[in-house]
């Protein structure tokens, strides 16, 4: 293992600056359901219903962000296609320091219509892009990674852990490796039935000096062991959590700052309230913790406040 630590001065971990998409037509989509043990069909509300309900989940969530000081580029999304879950920007793009942006390669065919090229050109208005990597070419192989989804990266030292699952496969991973010039750290991870884990960021938080993971969902002991030694090595307070927390989106969470430089740690009401009084104040010494009730958009969609936000590191013009 290498720890690239020449970037750790100028890679800053978090962003002031979020990406997200309100939704139209959200719901439990049925593409996505064999790989994602969290997501549930909603059988008590009527898909109009659960429209509603998703929108004002949203709009209670960009309400919290706002008030905290965040700076929102808020986009709709679309009527005319049917994108079910569109309000997880995270899995299709990213946005990076350096003026890349990176188009990924999605397992759903109909999450692949949430990729939107207007919104990239909206946001190089205000933001440099200077190249933008599309490896959405892997799809034609049945080759994936989705995102921040797929990888939680460590900025500051420009690490990429990632999960392997349906969604996550080797060689795009190393395509983006490439492309961006991180390390890649892969395990696998599966649940107490032995699932692979679909997404990295459902059990893994990377914070600047601290983590949030599930080491218990590594099975192989080496890799246990690898992951561990690259979150001590890059001086990361390790914060374990266990299946239950992570089936209630407790490693589902993202460290951001305002605009003053404040640190928050934004996550779901249902993830706050899995967390044990000294995990919340261990956290709350790194960031102030933020969290909103997201409880139909997690159990339709499988999804929780992460994977709702985007970062935005890409630099002013």
């Amino acid at each position: 293992m290498r720890i690239i630590t020449s970037s750790a001065q100028i890679q800053p971990q978090s962003t002031s600056r979020i990406m997200m998409i309100r939704p139209v037509k959200f719901g439990f989509n049925a593409q996505t359901a064999e790989s994602n043990e969290f997501q549930k069909e909603d059988l008590e509300n009527s898909l109009k219903q659960t429209h509603q309900l998703a929108k004002e989940e949203f709009d209670l969530m960009v309400d919290q962000l706002e008030r905290v000081g965040l700076d929102l580029s808020i986009f709709e999304d679309t009527e005319e296609v049917l994108s079910p879950d569109a309000v997880f920007s995270n899995n299709w793009v990213s946005f990076h320091q350096s003026g890349k942006v990176v188009l990924y390669p999605m397992m759903a065919e109909n999450r692949r219509t949430e990729r939107r090229p207007e919104i990239i050109e909206a946001l190089g208005k205000d933001f440099k892009v200077e190249e933008i990597i599309d490896l959405t070419y892997f799809e034609e192989q049945d080759k994936f990674l989705e995102g921040t989804g797929s990888m939680v990266f460590d900025r500051r030292y420009k690490i990429a852990y990632a999960c392997l699952s349906p969604r996550t496969h080797l060689e795009p991973l190393h395509a983006f490796a490439d492309a961006l010039g991180y390390e890649i750290i892969a395990f696998s991870a599966s649940d107490e039935n032995g699932k692979p884990i679909y997404h990295t960021n459902v059990l893994m938080c990377i914070g600047d000096i601290f983590a949030v993971v599930c080491l218990d969902a590594i099975k192989d002991p080496d890799e246990r062991q690898l992951v561990r030694a690259a979150l001590e090595e890059t001086n990361k307070y390790i914060v374990e959590i266990t299946f239950d927390q992570v089936l209630r989106f407790a490693g589902n969470m993202l460290m951001v700052r305002n605009k003053l430089g404040d640190k928050f740690l934004v996550m779901s009401t249902q993830a706050n309230e899995s967390l044990t009084k000294q995990q919340k104040q261990v956290l709350s010494d790194y960031a102030r913790i933020v969290h909103t009730e997201l409880s139909v958009i997690e159990s339709n969609g499988g999804g929780s406040a992460r994977c709702m936000m985007t970062e935005i590191h890409l630099p002013r013009r």
